[in-house]
């Protein structure tokens, strides 16, 4: 029997505890063939994204939550789910394999649940970067953009906050990431500035790659506004 890319996953709901299942895509099937400056995937086989299946939406109570999300809920809080995102759920099912439409859905979803349930700013941000991405590939560029300036503000919060600590977002990455969005919005003052600050952690960076990327960012902005 040949085995398919996507299979089937068993999960808990986070907030109500529901048992359902979520589609998900066998990693073997993905092959990155480059990434874009922003760190977005291009994947040898756009019919094999696993982008659409990051976030898990709960038939039951409607919250939709990614891998990133924390266990912990403070006090209230589920009753604030209960009152804003639940008492408004039909019930729906995003467990089979999704459209684009579908997967630009359920991150709107994880984005309204994580901002209830108040996750940190570094998970939200990484929610709209990937909204803007798929926008970006039904070339939707007016709603990419305007996600993608949400994210920019949600990462310079997570920097100030120190979010990356204790995940694999490095600082570096976090900065570079401020600076990449600045630019791709139309701020190059902002970009300008965060890649110089990217470049001058250079000596206590442990991502090296990523340092290269800033400087030939830096460089490319610099010789458009001669």
């Amino acid at each position: 029997m040949e085995i398919g890319a996507t299979y089937v996953k068993k999960m808990d709901c986070l907030n109500c505890q529901e048992k359902f299942t979520t589609t998900k895509i066998r990693s073997r099937f993905v092959r990155v063939s480059s990434h874009e400056n922003d760190f977005k995937p291009i994947y040898a086989d756009s019919t094999v994204n696993p982008i659409f299946y990051n976030v898990a939406v709960c038939p039951k109570c409607g919250f939709a939550f990614t891998d990133e999300f924390s266990a912990y809920f403070a006090p209230r809080v589920k009753k604030e789910i209960a009152q804003t995102i639940t008492s408004l759920w039909n019930g729906r099912s995003f467990g089979d394999e999704r459209t684009i439409d579908e997967a630009i859905e359920t991150y709107k979803l994880a984005y309204l649940s994580a901002n209830v349930k108040k996750e940190k700013s570094l998970t939200i941000a990484g929610i709209t970067l990937r909204i803007a991405w798929l926008y970006d590939d039904i070339e939707d560029f007016e709603s990419s953009k305007r996600f993608r300036a949400v994210s920019r503000d949600l990462y310079t919060q997570a920097y100030s906050a120190g979010d990356h600590a204790g995940t694999q977002m490095s600082e570096t990455r976090v900065l570079y990431l401020m600076a990449e969005l600045s630019y791709q919005i139309g701020d190059s003052e902002e970009a300008i500035r965060n890649f110089s600050r990217v470049i001058e952690s250079q000596r206590t960076s442990t991502d090296p790659k990523v340092i290269d990327m800033a400087k030939d960012r830096w460089q490319e902005i610099r010789e458009q506004k001669v």
